[in-house]
């Protein structure tokens, strides 16, 4: 179904119908999801694969497990931080470098210089890619972070080898009325600082870590309070509300064709924040080097409520397999 405004992109009353209708409905998780095990991360010596490293005059945070093959260039979404990738980056820096860093503004990074946007997000990764020494990694952006990863393949082409969209923003948010969304961005930033969203009850007691996750995450009862305690403690940091400006304030909608990287795009069928039509939508504009996805019974996070279906997905396509889904349940093309 086409969208009001001509495109395959759902108009603002179809999303809110859509976000209402997936919030509301839910038939129960089944085996396969939140299967991710703890004790993968949580046996990891983080302190030493965690970096600071200048950017551009700025202080980045970033872990870099060094040693490898080809590098894999994890990207988080806004609100988030690097610890959104905690059950895929064990079970790919056995044979991979994997790195992932806070952005700007996020996590344990320094705010930027100036303004906050998609191109100097873009920018930033770029420059820590040449500082780190990695020519091309695979790109894998979650939200925001895929935004920034497809911004990275246009502007630096050569940096990328390959890209992975994880509920990508930069279609729909496009005819969402910006500056009321701002608005209600600084005050859930304010709530959270009052509320102390980071506290253990929120994320310990199942009805509250429901309410703390549920636009990110389908079933937040199912994630593991460990897991939840290092998901919202990026709630609340300084680059959020620039975060959300520069996610509301750029298009680059008519630039998609120029990605010439090979390109999956991950959805998860239930997402809340940006329709699974923003998956085609995306693939249809790129061209034949994109394919798409979608995870049934997911939300917005597809790495962490389905890792293990998520970690073989994302190695099949680094293979070289054009259809990376084909035996893997509960995955369509």
């Amino acid at each position: 179904m086409r969208g009001r405004y001509g495109s395959g992109v759902p108009g603002f009353t179809e999303q809110v119908r859509a976000a209402a209708g997936h919030a509301l409905v839910r038939p129960g998780a089944d085996d396969t999801y939140a299967d991710g095990d703890d004790s993968t991360w949580m046996e990891v010596d983080w302190p030493a694969f965690t970096r600071t490293v200048e950017v551009l005059g700025r202080r980045v945070n970033v872990i870099d497990t060094g040693g490898g093959d080809q590098p894999i260039l994890f990207i988080h979404g806004l609100g988030g931080l690097w610890q959104n990738w905690l059950l895929n980056i064990p079970a790919l820096m056995r044979t991979h470098r994997v790195i992932a860093p806070d952005l700007p503004g996020f996590g344990r990074s320094e705010m930027p210089a100036g303004r906050i946007s998609i191109q100097g997000f873009a920018r930033v990764m770029d420059a820590l890619c040449g500082e780190l020494g990695v020519e091309s990694p695979i790109v894998v952006g979650n939200s925001m972070g895929g935004f920034i990863g497809a911004e990275l393949a246009i502007a630096f082409p050569t940096r990328v080898a390959k890209l992975v969209l994880i509920s990508a923003a930069g279609l729909s948010v496009e005819h969402l009325k910006r500056q009321p969304i701002l608005a209600a961005g600084r005050l859930v930033a304010v709530g959270t600082a009052r509320t102390g969203v980071k506290s253990l009850p929120v994320v310990s007691r199942p009805r509250l870590r429901r309410a703390a996750l549920q636009l990110v995450v389908r079933y937040p009862e199912r994630i593991s309070v460990p897991l939840a305690t290092e998901l919202v403690a990026g709630a609340g940091t300084d680059g959020f509300v620039g975060g959300l400006d520069a996610v509301l304030g750029y298009k680059f909608r008519d630039r998609l064709p120029e990605i010439e990287a090979p390109v999956l795009i991950v959805w998860g069928r239930n997402d809340i924040l940006i329709p699974v039509g923003d998956a085609h939508e995306y693939e249809r504009l790129i061209g034949a080097n994109a394919h798409a996805v979608v995870f049934e019974d997911t939300g917005h996070l597809s790495m962490l409520e389905r890792p293990s279906r998520f970690n073989k997905l994302l190695a099949e396509f680094i293979a070289g397999n054009h259809r990376p889904e084909d035996d893997i349940p509960g995955v369509t093309g």
